[in-house]
Formats: C-alpha cells, sequence, structure tokens
C-alpha cells in the first residue's frame, strides 16, 4: 500500500487496490485541483459554477468522478459533478456496480471512436 495526501482534506490516504487491480487513489496525484484549496471544491450555489471550472481540464476528471460515485461522496464538486447532479445520476443508474469500471470503459471507447476517420465511425456506430 502506498501513502498519500487527499487533495480534499489532507490527511494521509492508504491507497488500495480496486477490483481491476489498480490502485484505487493513484489519479489523485494528477489532479488538477491537487494545489487548490479544498474549501473552494466544498461551496453551495452560483460558487459551485467556479469550483467546476477546476474540472474542465482536469486529466483525471474521469477517475475523480467515479470516485465520487463509487463511494457515494455527498458533498463538494467531484470529477465536474456537484451533489445533486451526482445525486441524479445515482438515482438513474442504481443497478452501477463499479462506476470505475463503467466510466473509464466509456471514455477509452470514445476516444478510439473520435480517433476514427468519420466513415469508420459510422461503420462502428
Amino acid at each position: 500500500m502506498s501513502t498519500s495526501t487527499d487533495v480534499r482534506t489532507g490527511s494521509d490516504v492508504r491507497a488500495t487496490r480496486d477490483g481491476a487491480g489498480a490502485p484505487a487513489q493513484d489519479w489523485v496525484e494528477g489532479a488538477a485541483c491537487r494545489t487548490v484549496d479544498p474549501d473552494t471544491l466544498f461551496v453551495r450555489g452560483a460558487e459551485q459554477h467556479q469550483a467546476k471550472q477546476v474540472c474542465r481540464t482536469c486529466p483525471v476528471r474521469t477517475e475523480c468522478l467515479a470516485e465520487a460515485l463509487d463511494s457515494r461522496s455527498e458533498f463538494g464538486v467531484w470529477g465536474g459533478m456537484t451533489e445533486r447532479e451526482r445525486r441524479a445520476v445515482l438515482r438513474r443508474s442504481p443497478d452501477v456496480t463499479s462506476w470505475r469500471t463503467l466510466l473509464t470503459t466509456a471514455r477509452d471507447e470514445y476516444e478510439r471512436g473520435v480517433a476514427l476517420p468519420l466513415p469508420q465511425r459510422r461503420a462502428t456506430a
């Protein structure tokens, strides 16, 4: 197990392995918010829009959102979504057992499809 600091709480996090055998918290090191004051991510109302802007170009946005959905995080902006938005996703898809698997697979498939020339994209759809 490795130890790192959770950018959101400042506490030590012991990285565990997820079902696929990958370290579950490795994505934290690449997070755009790792240098941001955590209080800016745990806001209400109009300030949430500003907090979500931190996530727009984050390279680990998918992993962050998956972590929040898998752990049912109730507070803060994670992966570009507010707690209200995440609750709505969870209500619409109660049978998902691993958001990490679902979201990373969807992202990878999307990126492969976008990389294909347009005629090939249509043929695979």
